[in-house]
């Protein structure tokens, strides 16, 4: 049998979860055997809020081990990587996106719409918070860290001290707690962000024969769709801290699959927000993305990211 490959790994339940899930797809694939490698990242140490931690807290010690040859490849969350490229590092594959939406999880089982004036809802990103405070509901929003099974507890655990969370969904699914949404929101409401529900498959550019194999794991329109909505954020200058959203959709188009890129920017305290939108092809995914940066600047938006950015 071969060597097994070595996959660097967070070690959060949902990190666990989507190497392995990642390991078990590499394997049938090409037969290799993986074996999960848990490193221990400056997020995991702190208890600070992700804006103030900063872009890449998540993957730079997985990048550390990968540089290092402690391990052969890593799975990192795609929202959490820097935009800039790493000059020695390769992302191999993006295996097929989880649903990129937000979900709520509230008492009773409430919507978003039936939760009362000052119900006090948490969530970990200022993208989010600023969005809830742009739907004008009166509500208490109040920033939270910690994983998925804890964050739901503030809910529905005998301690619980939060009326609802809002979460990505691809988290949720991942460790099997679906059953617990209370509702799917609608990107018109809340638009995610920027690869949210991506998974991005890293290893070594000197690497051939890896980068040859991982390329197993691709899937051609969730790349393209996270290159359009990341260039779009790249462009931006914005990190993934910053109060900036994009969802692009594949459809068939009367030429061929069309790429559709919704983006907004929107001010912390969801008083001004910017949403516009572009379309092209998939071969044109990153043009895309960076063109509707482009319309959001000169609509305002670098003055709606402020300090954040």
């Amino acid at each position: 049998m071969s060597t097994p490959l070595r996959l660097g790994t967070r070690g959060s339940a949902l990190a666990l979860a989507q190497s392995q899930h990642t390991a078990d797809a590499l394997t049938a694939a090409t037969g290799r055997p993986v074996e999960l490698v848990r490193i221990i990242t400056p997020g995991d140490r702190s208890s600070a809020p992700v804006a103030q931690l900063g872009v890449g807290v998540f993957v730079s010690a997985l990048r550390d081990a990968l540089l290092a040859d402690e391990i052969d490849f890593a799975v990192h969350s795609y929202k959490d990587l820097p935009t800039g490229e790493h000059a020695g590092l390769h992302i191999a594959a993006v295996p097929p996106r989880e649903d990129p939406r937000d979900v709520l999880i509230a008492r009773g089982d409430l919507t978003l719409a039936e939760l009362t004036p000052g119900a006090v809802i948490g969530t970990g990103a200022v993208r989010r918070i600023a969005q809830l405070h742009a739907l004008g509901l009166q509500l208490q929003v109040t920033p939270i860290r910690g994983n998925v099974d804890s964050r739901i507890a503030r809910v529905r655990g005998p301690e619980a001290d939060l009326d609802a969370v809002v979460l990505a969904r691809a988290g949720v699914a991942r460790l099997g707690r679906t059953a617990e949404i209370s509702e799917t929101l609608d990107p018109m409401l809340m638009l995610p962000a920027p690869a949210q529900g991506a998974l991005a498959v890293e290893c070594r550019v000197g690497d051939a024969d890896l980068v040859e194999l991982l390329a197993a794991l691709d899937h051609a329109p969730s790349r393209a769709a996270v290159l359009a909505e990341r260039a779009m954020l790249a462009t931006l200058e914005a990190g993934c801290s910053a109060p900036v959203a994009a969802h692009a959709e594949l459809a068939e188009g009367e030429t061929g699959d069309e790429i559709y890129l919704r983006g907004a920017v929107i001010s912390p305290d969801g008083a001004r927000a910017i949403r516009l939108s572009r379309t092209g092809t998939p071969a044109d995914a990153a043009e895309i993305g960076k063109a509707l940066a482009a319309d959001l600047l000169d609509a305002g938006a670098d003055t709606l990211m402020g300090s954040i950015a």
